[in-house]
């Protein structure tokens, strides 16, 4: 969304109709509007002020405020996200599916990363889903509120958030994120879109911090039992990943090739996967 010599686009009420609030969290509200020129819907994410802000700008008045806000302007995924799809699917999408999700999701890092950009949040529920179920990430390069360190953001009212993804180290209030943190945080993805559901469903954030900071990890039984090739390639990706040790968790440079090469085994099946998943998606939402 970068405009003539590089300059950010600046998108204002009179180029954004029908808003339609979609989400709100701590940190932002999402709003679906169209888009009068480019004739399509966008989402627009109001953000907190100590946001960084990534894609196109907004500024102006959202419905129902009262003074100008600033939000970002991006692409509204049909599709959601892949915390959304494992739910209308009521479990993982096929091994295929994953596999391709994973390695785009793995290239989006590496992107990141090379840009000097933390992503310090990447979890399902913010990577987001193209048309035709290609990954692309949301909500990267935000502000140390972010990873839920502060107490009043401790997340009793939502365990499902953030919390489960950081690694241990950061929880020590004197830790400044680096690029192993999003490797951790990749590792649970891993589990998390492997499994088709997010990992310590009833765990209370303080204890499931204490308990991750002793070495605990989701378990693995139940992902070892499928058969399906590069399965324990993945298993044992996901346990680099996790490690306890920040110094020995592998870069995405590394982990790209390892989850390229699983892809590669299924890659013939994934058209076929994609169309079942498209159909069944279909059909769910015909019942609505």
């Amino acid at each position: 969304m970068m405009g003539e010599n590089n300059q950010i686009n600046m998108f204002d009420d009179d180029s954004l109709l029908d808003w339609t609030e979609i989400d709100k969290g701590g940190f932002d509200s999402v709003y679906k509007a169209r888009h009068g020129k480019m004739g399509h819907d966008v989402a627009i994410k109001i953000l907190h002020d100590l946001m960084t802000v990534v894609y196109g700008m907004y500024k102006g008045i959202p419905p129902n405020e009262k003074v100008k806000q600033k939000g970002m302007v991006m692409e509204f995924m049909t599709r959601g996200s892949i915390m959304d799809l494992c739910k209308n699917l009521r479990g993982p999408p096929p091994f295929s599916l994953a596999c391709r999700l994973i390695q785009e999701v793995a290239s989006g890092m590496r992107f990141l990363h090379l840009l000097g950009i933390l992503h310090r949040d990447l979890k399902m529920q913010n990577v987001m889903l193209s048309e035709d179920l290609h990954a692309k990430l949301a909500d990267f390069g935000l502000c140390t509120m972010s990873a839920t360190c502060c107490p009043s953001n401790e997340g009793e009212t939502d365990i499902s958030g953030t919390v489960k993804y950081m690694p241990p180290e950061a929880y020590d209030i004197n830790y400044k994120p680096v690029r192993s943190f999003d490797v951790y945080s990749f590792a649970i993805f891993l589990w998390a879109i492997l499994s088709g559901e997010e990992p310590f469903p009833t765990a209370h954030p303080t204890r499931l911090r204490k308990c991750v900071a002793k070495g605990q990890r989701p378990t693995l039984e139940e992902l070892a039992k499928t058969d399906k090739a590069g399965m324990t390639d993945l298993l044992d990706l996901m346990q680099k990943c996790w490690n306890g040790d920040p110094t020995q968790r592998p870069t995405f440079e590394e982990i790209i090739p390892m989850v390229e090469n699983v892809y590669s085994k299924h890659k013939s099946k994934i058209n076929y996967e994609v169309y079942e998943v498209l159909k069944q998606l279909v059909r769910k939402k015909s019942f609505e």
